[in-house]
């Protein structure tokens, strides 16, 4: 078998979605994942996975592959976007704090739960002046930003006594609602599918694998807790590890080379390059297996495996997405975008080990990789036109 082989599994998407669904209606913000956690792990025991959780919850299931050593990890994470409460207001509302970083121009109107000692609370997050038959143009003339939102919870609170007897406290977690629709021409629009819709990838190619040939090397399925905050995969990685594809959304947007279509392969993000061999390797499955691509860079944009090699991981990173429109925001995605990064996953998991000299962590240069030096006039004779699959020793990662 090679990285040429046709290797791609048929996905279920009609499973692929009712993860989707099950996991947008479990809040999550970072720093309250316990519950999906759960919800997580109950859906791996379902399916006979095993897997281990570390203190705080990150999950690390494993599908046996021939060996561990050189084993492979794809990764993604469960904590979505949320707020904190900053401040408790003399009118009875709070004042928030953005959990991860996204604007508050898309936190205006949202519904919410506030997680207080006390119970859980609706509300609202609204303007500071809210009401256009009290401030008239004044609404649309206020600043946006998160001193300049409150949030109104549906009890009755008009004065810090009332929150007191909430038991709402400065630092108490509030979830955005996701509002999800999954529309019959394939499109979905929800908040929170950043990184939910990867969770259901990973789950739905890990179903695909359940009833395939076991993998050349063992592949963990990796689903962190701290993404949106920064941490990501910095504690989750076992020795035997020696590559890791994270999944995550593209960046669909004016000025980018994302798509709601097919998967997007990222080059490189603002802690720049990924892996020159894994990534390549990623173009080289897509050609094989018929999966439509393209490939991005990202300015703005970090994932689980910056985090990891900010840790220390010697591990090559690549990153593969599904393309999302008003990301952060009230996002978008398709399902042929989804189907197709599963399709992917299932024939990164089978393919063949093509760098050996990855199965230790520590070795000589016999094996290891290049990379392209000859000028193009001579790279491209006698051989002119479409790039054939590396051989072992120019490597292509994973």
């Amino acid at each position: 078998m090679t990285s040429s082989s046709v290797l791609r599994l048929d996905i279920d998407t009609e499973y692929l979605q009712d993860q989707l669904k099950r996991l947008l209606a479990e809040p999550s913000p970072t720093g309250y994942t316990d519950s999906i956690v759960r919800l997580l792990c109950e859906e791996l025991e379902r399916l006979g996975v095993q897997f281990d959780l570390t203190r705080r919850g990150a999950v690390r299931a494993r599908l046996l592959g021939q060996q561990s050593a050189g084993a492979r990890a794809i990764v993604s994470h469960l904590d979505t976007l949320g707020a904190q409460v900053k401040a408790l207001k003399d009118n009875g509302r709070v004042e928030l704090v953005s959990i991860g970083t996204w604007s508050a121009r898309f936190a205006e109107g949202a519904r919410t739960t506030i997680f207080s000692e006390k119970g859980a609370f609706r509300g609202t997050i609204l303007p500071l002046q809210a009401s256009g038959h009290t401030f008239g143009d004044d609404v649309d003339a206020q600043p946006v930003g998160w001193p300049h939102v409150e949030l109104r919870i549906d009890a009755l609170s008009t004065c810090l006594e009332d929150l007191d007897r909430l038991g709402v406290q400065v630092g108490d977690i509030v979830a955005i609602d996701p509002q999800p629709e999954f529309l019959d021409n394939g499109f979905i629009v929800s908040r929170h599918l950043d990184n939910k819709a990867g969770v259901a990838v990973m789950l739905a190619a890990l179903k695909a694998l359940q009833d395939a040939p076991p993998p050349p090397v063992d592949v963990f399925f990796l689903f962190t807790i701290a993404e949106e905050v920064g941490h990501g995969a910095a504690s989750i990685l076992l020795p035997d590890i020696a590559s890791m594809v994270a999944v995550d959304n593209g960046t669909s947007a004016l000025g980018q080379n994302s798509s709601e279509f097919g998967v997007t392969i990222s080059m490189a993000d603002q802690t720049g390059p990924f892996d020159y061999h894994l990534t390549r390797k990623m173009v080289e499955l897509c050609r094989a297996n018929d999966i439509r691509y393209q490939k991005d860079v990202f300015r703005y944009y970090r994932s689980d495996s910056a985090s990891a090699l900010e840790a220390g991981a010697d591990v090559r990173t690549a990153l593969v997405t599904f393309g999302v429109d008003a990301s952060h925001g009230y996002e978008r995605i398709h399902m042929h975008a989804l189907r197709s990064l599963a399709e992917l996953l299932t024939c990164y998991a089978q393919s063949e080990v093509s760098i050996a000299r990855d199965r230790t962590p520590v070795a000589g240069l016999s094996g290891f990789t290049t990379q392209p030096s000859k000028p193009a006039e001579q790279a491209l004779t006698p051989d002119v036109g479409r790039p054939k699959p590396s051989s072992a020793k120019g490597g292509d990662g994973g």
